[in-house]
């Protein structure tokens, strides 16, 4: 774990995911983040209290101070730590909050299904996405570190 703010542990070989993991980076001026992709070989080794078959049927995010938040939860505070899609606030709210994570688990279940359907890959490949590196710096190329 390094100095950030949250810790995402996301699906790296997923194309929605890895896309939302650029964004989210080149948004990170601050860098408050620290994005690690749960299909690393060394990943269970470097973080043994993330259960990344869990962490892949939900997202997990993980404050400085161990605290460890899940699904929208993590999408919602990751964007307002970067100061982008305010509106997602808005799904936290308890009247909207029981169907936006109800939505959220049909999308994190049918994720590669969605994928395929909306990028043409269900799977991460050299053509589909970009590996997103927990030490890149805010200042990555959307093209540099392709898979």
């Amino acid at each position: 774990m390094n100095d950030s703010a949250l810790t995402i542990f996301y699906d790296g070989r997923c194309p929605l995911c890895a896309a939302e993991m650029k964004q989210l980076r080149q948004h990170d001026g601050a860098g408050k983040l620290c994005l690690e992709d749960i299909n690393q070989p060394d990943f269970e080794q470097r973080f043994p209290h993330i259960d990344p078959v869990e962490a892949d049927r939900t997202l997990h995010g993980q404050w400085a101070n161990g605290t460890l938040i899940y699904g929208l939860d993590v999408t919602a505070q990751a964007w307002a730590l970067v100061g982008r899609h305010q509106w997602l606030k808005l799904l936290r709210l308890p009247l909207l909050r029981w169907f936006a994570d109800l939505g959220y688990l049909f999308f994190a279940r049918y994720r590669r299904q969605i994928s395929r359907l909306l990028t043409g890959s269900s799977q991460c490949d050299t053509d589909a996405c970009y590996k997103i590196s927990a030490s890149a710096s805010s200042e990555i190329s959307p093209t540099k570190d392709i898979r």
